[in-house]
């Protein structure tokens, strides 16, 4: 169910997937599913050892699992076409073949059509994945995870490390945590803070000729810095509730030595309560001058994906933190790199 390619679960609402249950059971046809075979012999992509991985219609699979499996029941307004007059609304199927049996087997005996797709090329079922899924809403996040090449793989890697699922607090619905991987590993292998647009990442992913070396070590870097991150942060921490500051704290941390890890986080803490404050104070009138620092942060939070934008905000903080640091901890060595 979660080959490289695929987007997260647990995408659809459980109105969504009641919806796709209530076509099952009035019999309209439902679009089919693509699997990968592994049941032709041996496999060199088939890691699990499994006879399918799904390519396409995981949303509808997981809905399909869901109602079997009791934790779905069938939305409100659903209407059984063979018998209208029937008040089936938020029943389960355990309830359906308590007391509506037929309703129950018309689900149950019901096929979905499937495409078998054998191949050993890894490529193929990555390119067929996009292919099918144009017409939907992926996101750029989404579309290159489903690229081959290195730099997936790469990305992949980073993007499972245990930070993306204990400390973040934004959404990963949408390939979210890929997509601030892809940012990372672009800043490591760039050894520098750099422009990550659209445009910019998916020419990344796109690499054909690159430094396997150099790329290798810039997801190892990445990594061992996610390792000082998940030091520096809280399990799911408010303070990483929005995808487009955590590349520049993952560069404020980067650049910082020990010392500075054990207190960046009450500073960053101090510096956002200021700067909401601040904001506040402006827009209920009771101040009528922007306090210069947090307005030229503010500025250069406005493009978050901009190198301008990362170098800006990094400044700001590294300064601010030094200050603060000095001030607060006089005793403590600080030291964070250009």
């Amino acid at each position: 169910m979660d080959p490289p390619y695929q987007r997260r679960g647990r995408l659809w609402s459980p109105s969504d997937k009641a919806y796709l249950i209530d076509s099952i059971i009035n019999g309209f046809d439902v679009p089919k599913l693509y699997l990968a075979d592994f049941q032709m012999g041996e496999s060199q992509l088939n890691l699990h050892k499994l006879p399918y991985a799904i390519i396409d219609g995981k949303q509808r699979l997981e809905a399909i699992f869901d109602f079997f499996d009791g934790r779905l029941v069938l939305n409100h307004d659903f209407k059984w076409r063979a018998d209208p007059s029937l008040n089936l609304g938020g029943l389960s199927l355990k309830d359906l073949k308590k007391s509506y049996p037929s309703v129950a087997e018309a689900f149950e005996t019901e096929t979905v059509d499937i495409m078998s797709v054998v191949t050993n090329d890894e490529a193929d079922i990555n390119e067929l994945f996009v292919r099918l899924n144009r017409s939907k809403p992926l996101t750029g996040a989404e579309i290159r995870n489903a690229m081959a090449g290195p730099v997936p793989d790469v990305i992949r890697n980073v993007a499972r490390h245990a930070f993306f699922y204990d400390n973040i607090r934004f959404s990963v619905k949408r390939a979210g945590d890929f997509n601030a991987a892809a940012k990372i590993v672009m800043f490591e292998y760039e050894n520098r803070l750099t422009s990550t647009k659209k445009k910019d990442l998916d020419a990344f992913s796109n690499l054909g000729k690159l430094d396997q070396q150099r790329l290798e070590l810039a997801g190892r870097r990445a990594l061992d810095v996610l390792d000082s991150m998940q030091e520096v942060f809280l399990p799911s921490d408010e303070l990483l509730n929005s995808a487009g500051t955590l590349p520049v704290y993952y560069w404020l941390v980067r650049q910082s030595n020990v010392e500075a890890h054990s207190i960046l986080r009450e500073f960053l803490v101090f510096f956002e309560r200021a700067r909401n404050h601040e904001r506040k104070q402006q827009i209920s009138g009771v101040s009528n001058s922007a306090h210069p620092v947090y307005a030229r942060y503010d500025a250069f939070n406005r493009s978050t994906n901009d190198v301008g934008s990362y170098n800006g905000r990094f400044e700001v903080l590294k300064t601010e933190f030094c200050k603060w640091a000095q001030s607060a901890f006089p005793n403590l060595r600080i030291m964070i790199h250009n």
